[in-house]
């Protein structure tokens, strides 16, 4: 009895279980379908869903039609409302967002779509044309026009242009124009009157399609004879043409080349990483700041889109985004930047000038020589200061206690710890022995700083450093080596240190900087590019490694900086650049510096000065010269005189 009771308790709570089961399944919803379609829609894939009298690869088939002018975008699709019209009816709204292109102004609108419930009991589309845009006739497709926005400038100082459209040749082989017997005589032909290697060019131009035109070269048309006759002498090779263009170029080939960079055709490699950005045949930045700001003066394509009819008949347009060109503001001034470039161009060795205004902190000028190949030895070359350094060894020394009429000993040679110091070969036989700090500066004594290195630590050696500016890394818009202090050293190492060699290193930039600063009388903050968001692909300021000199070093002292503006001019008026003593205008301060490098006997040098004169930093490096103030003494006097000149 209590068994077969215990049975029917199993039993009634099933069949309850059961009934509770079936009664708690609800019938799908328009808003599950309507769900299900906009998902679909937005991946241009509309598989899942159900369809009235159609299957969903019919549906496929006429979204892929309707939307072909789109292509490669993809739209964002939201379900807006869904509202029941009747017994198994119901109409769903739709909302489309296109991204057409960079700007944030999207393509918004919304469509409707009937539903109506199934034999099955399910929800599905009766799927037309007006499901992807309220104006799209059956036979007909969206269509999106795009032509590229003008490239955008590269301004300089006061908002000159610098960089900007320019004509251009675009020099080739047409191969629509030539027999297929002409092909290698005059690929080669061409490549000799351009003055390029034959062979690689004729394999291109034989391995091009039969309609394509390939391009050798492409040419300022200012840098070659008149427009008539260059294409003339072009046209006398069989096949051959020089192409009017225009492309984004600085005023001359080489100015401001390895910092402003180059635009092109984007290369396959850049295409591959530009997430869809980038089309064969598109201008982008290839280098320099016209790469890191690509974005920017790229801009933002004109969009424009409408309906099209099987024939190509366009409707009004639907949408349009006029686009847009970024401009990118620098401080560089072109007379200072041209002058500085010019005064370097018979230099065989790599080179630089940089000029900074103390009291803006603005560079005017990042030159290069032509014996830096291109390379940016002027932001991001890395080498020993040798005797410029002694700009902080002296701030140092005042800091603990010292005065330019402080009494320091200056023997012709010094042992450290079995190591020979020595000053230059040339350095004055008078002031040797006693003499004041200002003359051991003017004359540039390597053994009295050295002999300082009791009362000035490698610690406070590195803050002075600092204090100037040497090591403390500031964002300038693109990349720059700020220098590096070690903040521990002893020995023979401390004793390098005091006079800018060992581990000490500083780029060209970095000693302007310093100079900069004393000319100021506080820590000058540099700013080269202006007003700019952050590049795409410039790295933080370069250091080859970590320096004690962070941005917590002691601030530089207005007295602290005229003393050493005093000192700097010892240097023109007594010590080895006296030749600057000549130069109209401000009287000029400075500094020279030789630093040794590599393992040959003797040593080959760096040659480096530092000048200030009224609101002007300037500091010069040449690779491989002799000392400071032969090699690069002439070179600043150059310099100087020219921008004397150019205000005259």
């Amino acid at each position: 009895m209590g068994k077969n009771r215990w049975l029917a308790s199993v039993l009634s709570v099933t069949v309850l279980g059961m009934t509770l089961t079936a009664c708690s399944e609800e019938a799908p919803s328009p808003e599950e379908a309507a769900n299900t379609l906009a998902e679909g829609l937005a991946e241009l894939d509309v598989s899942d869903s159900v369809f009235v009298e159609s299957t969903a690869e019919e549906a496929n088939t006429r979204l892929a039609d309707w939307t072909s002018g789109m292509d490669p975008l993809k739209p964002s699709v939201s379900v807006a409302s869904v509202e029941e019209t009747g017994d198994g009816e119901a109409v769903a709204t739709l909302s489309y967002v296109w991204d057409v292109n960079a700007s944030d102004n999207d393509y918004r609108y919304d469509t409707t779509v009937a539903l109506q419930r199934g034999t099955e009991d399910e929800w599905e589309v009766r799927f037309t044309s007006t499901a992807v845009h309220p104006d799209l006739a059956p036979e007909d497709h969206l269509v999106r026009e795009v032509s590229p926005a003008p490239r955008g400038n590269i301004l300089g100082a006061d908002g000159e242009v610098l960089v900007t459209e320019r004509p251009v040749w675009r020099v080739g082989i047409d191969k629509t124009r030539i027999t297929e017997a002409e092909l290698e005589s005059s690929a080669a032909a061409l490549a000799e009157f351009l003055e390029l290697d034959p062979a690689p060019f004729t394999e291109q131009v034989l391995a091009a399609g039969p309609e394509a035109f390939v391009e050798a070269i492409t040419l300022r048309q200012d840098s070659v004879s008149p427009p008539p006759v260059f294409q003339a002498d072009v046209a006398e090779i069989p096949g051959a043409a020089a192409l009017n263009s225009t492309l984004s170029l600085a005023p001359t080939r080489t100015f401001a080349r390895a910092l402003l960079g180059s635009a092109g055709e984007a290369t396959a490699e850049l295409i591959e990483n530009s997430d869809g950005a980038l089309s064969a045949g598109d201008i982008t930045g290839l280098s320099g700041l016209q790469r890191e700001y690509d974005d920017l003066l790229r801009g933002t394509d004109s969009v424009t889109i409408a309906t099209a009819t099987p024939d190509d008949v366009r409707s009004a347009p639907l949408f349009q985004d006029a686009g847009s060109s970024g401009e990118l503001h620098t401080t560089l001034d072109p007379a200072v930047q041209t002058l500085a470039e010019t005064v370097l161009e018979d230099e065989p060795s790599a080179s630089a000038l940089v000029a900074i205004q103390p009291s803006t902190g603005n560079v005017l000028a990042v030159a290069n020589g032509p014996g830096s190949q291109g390379q940016q030895t002027a932001l991001l070359g890395q080498y020993a200061p040798g005797s410029t350094f002694k700009l902080a060894t002296t701030l140092a020394m005042l800091r603990s206690g010292s005065t330019p009429q402080t009494t320091v000993g200056c023997p012709a040679e010094l042992n450290v710890d079995g190591r020979k110091f020595n000053n230059a070969s040339t350095y004055p036989a008078q002031f040797l022995g006693e003499i004041p700090l200002i003359q051991a500066f003017a004359q540039s004594c390597n053994t009295a700083f050295i002999n300082a290195r009791g009362d000035v630590s490698q610690a406070s050696l590195a803050e002075a450093a600092g204090s100037l500016g040497i090591g403390i890394d500031s964002p300038i818009g693109t990349g720059a080596y700020f220098g590096s202090v070690p903040d521990s050293a002893e020995g023979t190492a401390h004793a390098a240190s005091m006079i800018g060699q060992g581990q000490v290193l500083v780029s060209p930039f970095a000693l302007a900087v310093a100079a900069a600063s004393i000319g100021n009388g506080s820590r000058v903050s540099p700013v080269l590019v202006q007003e700019s968001p952050t590049p795409e692909t410039a790295s933080p300021s370069a250091s080859a490694s970590p320096s004690a000199t962070q941005p917590g070093a002691a601030p530089l002292t207005a007295e602290e900086a005229a003393t050493l503006r005093e000192m700097m001019r010892a240097v023109v008026t007594d010590g080895g650049v006296q030749l600057l003593g000549s130069v109209p205008g401000e009287p000029v301060l400075a500094k020279t510096g030789t630093a040794e490098f590599g393992s040959e006997v003797p040593p080959r040098t760096h040659a480096w000065v530092v000048a200030l004169q009224g609101d002007l930093a300037v500091a010069l490096f040449i690779e491989e010269g002799e000392l400071g103030s032969t090699s690069g003494g002439p070179v600043m006097k150059a310099f100087l005189d020219g921008l004397a000149a150019s205000v005259q």
